[in-house]
């Protein structure tokens, strides 16, 4: 589609939606950061951070959830919950993602010794899950750091590292999208991905 010049899809999206986009400038712009609201991206997947049923709870995964419609916790309720640091994957429905990969991070403080080891873990499967449904494009909130009380700071250098460190050796994603809700997230990654 041709599109004013100098303006990418992307521009057009976000101008459109009233996402305020700072793209960030790592590993050839594959990753960016965005402040806004993760259930209006229309991207290939967008991730929840869901509790164990995946029935839907407070934060991101209600706003997923009704966003997407009754259909997505019908759907969800056939997958028999999810263990931490795992994901799953269902359609997005009424949402303008395609799917939905849910993915339950750690409670901080829980199990300290395999906290960090499930974080990566929920970036992981939720990037191999992408690969094998050939998403293009992801967009990811900030897991376990709301009601789940992993530190930010914390949280931003694993999901960061865990989004530069996939072995994507097809190079399929062509993006991953950090969405952070509130100011102090997004004031964290934006340092984290321009250093």
């Amino acid at each position: 589609m041709l599109w004013p010049s100098g303006l990418r899809t992307s521009d057009l999206l976000f101008r459109t939606i009233g996402i305020n986009q700072d793209k960030t400038i790592n590993m050839n712009n594959r990753i960016e950061l965005i402040r806004g609201d993760i259930t209006k991206l229309q991207v290939d997947a967008i991730v929840n951070a869901a509790n164990s049923s995946l029935l839907g709870g407070g934060g991101v995964d209600g706003a997923i959830h009704r966003a997407a419609g009754p259909e997505l916790v019908a759907e969800c309720r056939a997958l028999h919950g999810c263990a931490t640091g795992e994901a799953k994957i269902t359609k997005g429905y009424k949402l303008p993602a395609k799917y939905v990969i849910h993915t339950v991070g750690p409670v901080f403080g829980r199990n300290p010794s395999r906290q960090e080891e499930q974080l990566k873990g929920c970036y992981y499967n939720s990037l191999k899950l992408a690969v094998e449904n050939n998403c293009k494009t992801i967009a990811f909130p900030n897991i376990s750091t709301g009601a789940y009380g992993y530190p930010k700071s914390e949280a931003a250098m694993i999901a960061v590292n865990a989004a530069k460190a996939f072995p994507d050796n097809n190079n399929s994603i062509e993006k991953v999208i950090f969405v952070c809700f509130d100011d102090e997230n997004y004031a964290i990654y934006k340092k984290l991905l321009n250093s």
